[in-house]
């Protein structure tokens, strides 16, 4: 059987956040904590990076931060399922997953999307910017690349909000009396979405928009590990470095990375 090979890219933008700027330097700060000697490489199932499956670091993309960026983000996430690998984006904001999700979408159909955010993110536009960070699910949706959203976490659900999940049919698991077992586990092609907001901000403070009653570490990784669906790709979005204390949101986003390129590669076999 081959080894599951996964393709690291960063996408060092954050010009459709909607508050405060600094996403643009979360790849770097992910990679450090990744291959940090501080930790090693093992996942929590005992898989390990370079042994068990493989994880290719292709750089930075060279983003412009212009309208143009989605094509090059595009072109990068088909030229890493050309190669025959599964993509690990690492964000920047959160409205890269839209171009990302595009790309996958051309491959694959239509994916279902397991998304953990503390905000559902189907803004119809946000301050006037339909491209916002906001808004990435929305373009999703509205583009027939989703067969099934589920959200986990969400905890700022306005009035527009739910107005959006029930047209769209978005399936929001509620955070009050939350318990891992009451997220679906979705069939493949399946999508992971990680906006480290959606944890609390006590275990991920490096956040630009901190939203307190979150989901504890544990609590995504027991969702996350009772996927069995196909794993075609993934983000982890939103660290803010300048929010950052002693590294703890970097590391936590490090360890998702192993974690979800584990889940992936274990579901492959």
């Amino acid at each position: 059987m081959l080894t599951p090979t996964f393709h690291l890219i960063g996408l060092p933008t954050d010009c459709n956040s909607s508050f405060a700027r600094g996403a643009a330097a979360a790849p770097k700060a992910i990679r450090a904590a990744l291959w940090s000697d501080r930790g090693n490489l093992a996942a929590e199932d005992g898989q390990e990076i370079g042994h068990d499956f493989l994880l290719e670091d292709h750089g930075d993309l060279p983003l412009t931060e212009t309208a143009g960026d989605d094509a090059i983000i595009r072109t990068a996430v088909t030229e890493s399922l050309n190669a025959g690998a599964i993509p690990l984006l690492l964000g920047g904001d959160h409205a890269v997953s839209f171009p990302v999700v595009e790309a996958i979408a051309a491959r694959h159909g239509p994916v279902n999307i397991l998304h953990f955010d503390a905000h559902p993110d189907i803004y119809d536009d946000f301050e006037g910017n339909p491209r916002s960070h906001a808004s990435p699910f929305a373009r999703i949706l509205e583009a027939g690349l989703c067969r099934r959203l589920v959200q986990v976490g969400i905890r700022t659900l306005n009035r527009h909000c739910r107005e959006q999940a029930a047209r769209f049919g978005v399936e929001i698991v509620p955070i009050a009396d939350f318990s891992p077992g009451k997220v679906a586990v979705l069939d493949g092609p399946l999508y992971i979405s990680l906006d480290l907001d959606g944890i609390d901000p006590a275990e991920a403070p490096g956040v630009s928009h901190p939203e307190p009653g979150g989901l504890r570490t544990r609590e995504v990784l027991a969702v996350l590990h009772a996927q069995t669906g196909r794993i075609v790709g993934a983000d982890v979005v939103e660290l803010n470095p300048r929010f950052d204390i002693n590294d703890r949101t970097a590391i936590l986003a490090a360890k998702l990375v192993r974690e979800v390129a584990a889940t992936a590669a274990r579901n492959l076999r």
